[in-house]
């Protein structure tokens, strides 16, 4: 589970920003909630973060094969803020705070460029805080109840470098106590993968014939969510172009062929149009989210989807029946009608709802829309187009901007 994620100094974002994940309503004891949408203009900032994100665990999860030393090196490439002459000059800041296995943690680091400045770990075990170690630059502190990780540490100390994150060697090293933390990064969590409105047919098709194939018994389930989702789909076959000696197929050998209705006669996955192909390469990643309850990055999740679609996706992560291992969905999106209701239900909670504004310097601005005290039963949807939360563009005359003024 993620709990938070702060950045700064990362893109658009200049000012360390916090986008928070925990109940806000009283009486909500859950330890996260479900789904988060965070809204805003067109160039505002909110692929930004998401990208924050996605560059903070490649930098955990990659590194690049040992040199000639027997070195790593990583990674991250700096990407400040531009548009002013000092934050170039500033590092970059990476912060979650999460639950693996059971357990709160807090992990953050610092990058200037290449270099690590500040790496830090801590967990809280029955809520009191404990040091797992804390970094500046190349010297690392560790606390006293992992006492033996000092031992292992100054053994291959040198094989750590300035641009290596500790934490990405924690499992070359054995390191237990870093060992939840690294395998959130690694297996707890998803992204969308797709990017802009038409993701790649041929990606698509490898990604969930793939999927298929390793999970033959999530085919029937996902049948099942392409008929209810009535896009005439009743069937859906991989075939391999190659024979399948390796354990991974390559993009190139797999292909889904559809069946519709009552017809023999299959559909390649290009005859589909856009939003059903958006919707089929979708499913994977909510079952593997709902099944292992991972956490769920979607950029412009309504892209090409019908609003009562996109509906329906975020209920499954709402509904507590469904979504049992606690999984969360967290997106962005232009799809107004999704801060209303829909077929008689409320789409998202007052404090699921986030904006991303960015201002006369450039620079963007994360907030939510608790912070203006929202009634229940107010309009959300027309007070956000109306202005009401910002986060919206200010448009000018468009028939002058044609001549046509």
């Amino acid at each position: 589970m993620l709990r938070s994620f702060r950045l700064g100094n990362h893109r658009s974002f200049r000012d360390e920003q916090e986008l928070l994940l925990m109940p806000a309503m009283p009486g909500d004891e859950r330890p996260v909630v479900p789904v988060t949408a965070i809204y805003g203009a067109n160039a505002s900032g909110k692929s930004n973060l998401f990208k924050g994100i996605t560059l903070a665990r490649w930098a955990v999860l990659n590194r690049h094969l040992p040199d000639a030393t027997g070195r790593h090196d990583i990674v991250a490439l700096q990407d400040p803020f531009r548009l002013d002459p000092q934050s170039p000059d500033r590092p970059s800041t990476f912060v979650f705070e999460l639950i693996a296995e059971g357990i709160q943690y807090t992990y953050g680091f610092l990058l200037q460029e290449t270099e690590i400045l500040e790496e830090w770990l801590y967990a809280y075990p029955e809520k009191r805080k404990r040091l797992i170690f804390e970094r500046n630059r190349s010297a690392i502190k560790f606390g006293s109840t992992v006492a033996d990780l000092k031992a292992k540490f100054e053994v291959l100390e040198e094989w750590i470098r300035s641009t290596v994150l500790f934490l990405s060697v924690c499992d070359r090293l054995e390191l237990g106590p870093l060992i939840p933390v690294y395998r959130w990064f690694e297996a707890g969590v998803l992204a969308s993968g797709f990017d802009g409105p038409s993701p790649d047919p041929e990606y698509v098709q490898w990604v969930v014939g793939d999927y298929l194939l390793r999970n033959p018994e999530a085919r029937q389930r996902m049948i099942a969510l392409l008929k209810v989702a009535d896009v005439g789909i009743v069937d859906v076959v991989v075939a391999d172009r190659k024979d399948r000696t390796r354990r991974r197929a390559a993009q190139s050998d797999l292909e889904l062929k559809l069946l519709h209705g009552a017809s023999s006669e299959p559909f390649d996955f290009g005859d589909e149009s856009s939003g059903t192909r958006n919707w089929i390469g979708f499913l994977p990643m909510v079952l593997r989210a709902l099944d292992g309850g991972l956490v769920l990055f979607v950029d412009e999740i309504d892209a090409s989807l019908h609003p009562l679609l996109t509906a329906k996706l975020v209920g499954l992560f709402q509904d507590a029946e469904v979504n049992t291992k606690g999984a969360q969905l967290i997106f962005t999106t232009h799809d107004t009608s999704l801060l209303g209701t829909m077929l008689g239900e409320q789409v998202l909670e007052r404090d699921q709802i986030w904006f991303v504004d960015r201002g006369a310097e450039g620079a963007s601005h994360l907030y939510p829309l608790t912070d203006f005290k929202p009634r229940k039963d107010q309009n959300t949807e027309r007070r956000y187009l109306a202005g009401s939360y910002g986060a919206v563009p200010v448009l000018g005359d468009f028939t002058a901007a044609v001549g046509r003024g």
